[in-house]
């Protein structure tokens, strides 16, 4: 299978505190050879001071003064780096449990979970707490990393066992696609290159894995949804009669020639060009960005959808969506939000909490009503307009959305439709 160089991985990295995310990304960086030479004297230093030999990786990640010096990390820390086959991006988020909302920031996007588990405890409630937000959040791939396998002798009994502690409770979620490897991030086992300790683990190192991990099929490519974020009316030579559709493609294929319907209007028409960026195309896909003209005079605006005539999301004004709470302020009963839903902004308001989740046990609490941070709550949600949806297991762009106090204008959360 061949990998398109250029192809963009975003992955995040889940564990408890103490589990060593923070070495396995230095570590990844480092044999990677992904790290400025300033950046690597800088860390020297650093870890000479602390009278640590060679090279603390752990500090190739720990950025802000604050966290060395309590040595925790705190909030989302995002990495860029590339190897040959691909380009990576890290959202390294915190492991500690009031930091739930951190993962469901980072994890929003990306196409990997990387879940540490330290080989000497196994498979504990944050392990089982990360793994039901990356299943919440539809990540397609999670891979399981069982670190520290030189602190219990490289035993491949101790492995198997974590696999098989972590695969019972995982069969009650809704993964997809699940990959285990036995890693030390310290010493350098199975992250960039193949231990000589563990000769009796035949797959491949993570690295690897995530080189060759087959992302494009994670895209919806059947659902073709284009919300329209803004109408391109040039008025200058050459362009007094064109009139563009400009964003970016959520699902999907398009294709000139392909007939289309416009919601909510329900007018139909066919795609007359594309253009992605300086480049007329005849065919574009989701992640593209375009502008796109039609053959008719239709009244389109922002927040509009381009979709098939014979597939179409739903319009709804009343809906159930998974949603984090993500701030410090809790939820006010009824309360007027702004809910921004692909390029479309309306006035919302929260009508009822179903139920409350428990991240840890997975019950359902439908007596207590309140939304305060980190907290995970099945709720009906009401607009003042009609929304164009799916649901967010069929599409995660038109299957997402967040919240926005009126007042302050800030984020209040972040929601998965059902």
């Amino acid at each position: 299978m061949k990998i398109d160089k250029n192809q963009l991985l975003r992955f995040t990295t889940a564990g408890s505190v103490d589990d060593g995310k923070s070495t396995l990304i230095g570590r990844l960086l480092y044999d990677s050879k992904s790290i400025f030479e300033d950046q690597l004297s800088s860390v020297e230093s650093t870890s000479k001071k602390k009278g640590i030999e060679g090279v603390d990786l752990a500090l190739f990640t720990d950025g802000l003064k604050d966290e060395r010096e309590q040595g925790i990390t705190i909030d989302v820390a995002y990495r860029y780096f590339t190897t040959p086959k691909r380009k990576f991006i890290i959202a390294d988020t915190p492991g500690h449990i009031q930091y739930t909302r951190n993962m469901v920031t980072g994890a929003s996007t990306a196409n990997a979970a990387v879940i540490l588990i330290d080989a000497r405890h196994g498979v504990i409630e944050q392990t089982k707490r990360h793994t039901f937000i990356a299943s919440l959040l539809n990540i397609p791939h999670i891979i399981v990393c069982i670190n520290k396998m030189d602190l219990v002798d490289y035993k491949e009994e101790v492995y198997n066992d974590i696999v098989s502690q972590f695969e019972e409770f995982a069969s009650k979620l809704l993964i997809q696609d699940i990959a285990f490897v036995p890693i030390s991030a310290l010493v350098g086992d199975n992250v960039v290159n193949r231990s000589e300790n563990m000769k009796w683990y035949q797959g491949s190192p993570l690295l690897r894995l995530l080189e060759t991990l087959h992302i494009s099929s994670d895209i919806n490519k059947i659902d073709s949804r284009f919300p329209v974020q803004t109408v391109l009316r040039p008025q200058k030579e050459g362009f007094i009669d064109y009139r563009g559709y400009a964003g970016r493609i959520a699902s999907g294929i398009y294709r000139v020639g392909d007939e289309v319907a416009v919601l909510p209007s329900g007018f139909t028409s066919k795609i007359k060009s594309m253009n992605a960026g300086e480049h007329e195309v005849d065919e574009a896909f989701a992640p593209m960005s375009v502008a796109m003209t039609l053959e008719d005079d239709i009244d389109i605006s922002r927040g509009d959808m381009i979709v098939r005539k014979n597939n179409q999301p739903e319009a709804l004004q009343e809906f159930d969506v998974m949603l984090c709470w993500l701030s410090a302020e809790s939820a006010k009963p009824r309360a007027k939000y702004v809910i921004m839903h692909t390029s479309n902004e309306k006035k919302a308001m929260i009508k009822e909490v179903v139920y409350k989740m428990n991240v840890n046990t997975f019950e359902r609490d439908g007596d207590d009503t309140s939304l305060n941070m980190n907290d995970i709550a099945r709720v009906k949600i009401r607009t003042t307009h009609r929304l164009l949806v799916d649901s967010y297991r069929e599409n995660r762009n038109t299957g997402s959305l967040i919240l926005i106090d009126d007042q302050t204008k800030d984020t209040v959360a972040a929601g998965m439709i059902l």
